[in-house]
């Protein structure tokens, strides 16, 4: 059966745009990585840090579908972004049972560079890749938090970082790290998995920072994420609020983790603006 022109336009059309609807998710979104700056006011902030800037790195993932290429592009802009102080919260590779990827990623991940230092934890990604590798290489690059608490001086005032163990593979009471800490200063705790912040544990959280979710990888308008690899389903990305009321800020990430698309959910270099909170 022969076909008008506008006939074949038309048909012509209709598969463009089916290509392109299908091909969106997996071969454009996931590579346009945005930066995003959130301004957080912070309970017990110390005057001296109203207006410090952190850069988070989450998730990145580096494997199959996410090039190297990606993590030093990713890598160069956090160091643009001259950030008072980088934080990194897990998944930086995407392999299992492997050192590999590990040994590939981290001596680019050593480049970040701020000020007040570069701290980061582990996900279960890294874990299940390879924990003494991964944690060989958090000592190595001295970015080490894993476990661990470290106190940050502007003008004299205080502020401290502290680093949780991945909730599915690492996970220790939160209490066996914020003990170290002062009750009447201010603390911010890195986290890969969201959910740590619902755990068991008594001590005072001014702010969790964390990734894992990936913000869903797919936001459906008037629907939502359909998966999010979280208990806590409020915890899908941005600044939530845990079952105890502390604050918690949930990365996008770069990379993927069930599938490879993402869907009106770019990949995301965050940069936190803090401000004391105002009672």
């Amino acid at each position: 059966m022969k076909i008008t022109r506008r006939q074949f336009l038309r048909r012509s059309f209709s598969i463009g745009a089916t290509g392109l609807l299908t091909g969106y998710p997996f071969f454009i979104e996931r590579y346009i990585v945005q930066t995003n700056t959130y301004k957080i006011s912070v309970p017990n902030l110390p005057k001296a840090f109203s207006g410090f800037r952190i850069v988070q790195l989450s998730d990145l993932h580096y494997g199959f579908l996410v090039p190297l290429g990606l993590i030093q592009h990713v890598i160069e802009r956090a160091n643009q972004l001259k950030p008072d102080l980088i934080v990194c919260t897990g998944d930086y590779v995407h392999e299992k049972n492997s050192t590999s990827q590990i040994d590939q990623v981290w001596p680019i991940i050593s480049n970040l560079t701020a000020p007040f230092g570069v701290y980061s934890v582990l996900g279960n990604h890294d874990h299940w890749a390879d924990t003494a590798r991964s944690d060989y290489w958090l000592k190595r690059t001295k970015q080490d938090l894993r476990h661990k608490v470290v106190r940050i001086e502007r003008d004299k005032q205080p502020l401290w970082l502290a680093g949780v163990g991945d909730l599915y593979e690492d996970h220790r009471s939160l209490d066996d790290v914020l003990v170290k800490i002062p009750d009447t200063e201010c603390r911010i705790v890195l986290a890969h998995n969201p959910d740590s912040a619902d755990t068991q544990y008594s001590k005072r959280i001014d702010l969790m920072i964390s990734g894992h979710t990936h913000g869903g990888q797919v936001n459906i308008p008037f629907v939502g994420t359909p998966v999010l690899p979280v208990h806590n389903k409020n915890y899908s990305s941005g600044l939530k609020n845990s079952q105890r009321g502390s604050k918690v800020f949930i990365s996008k990430g770069i990379g993927w983790a069930i599938c490879p698309i993402r869907f009106n959910c770019l990949p995301e270099i965050v940069v936190l603006e803090l401000i004391p909170e105002t009672t």
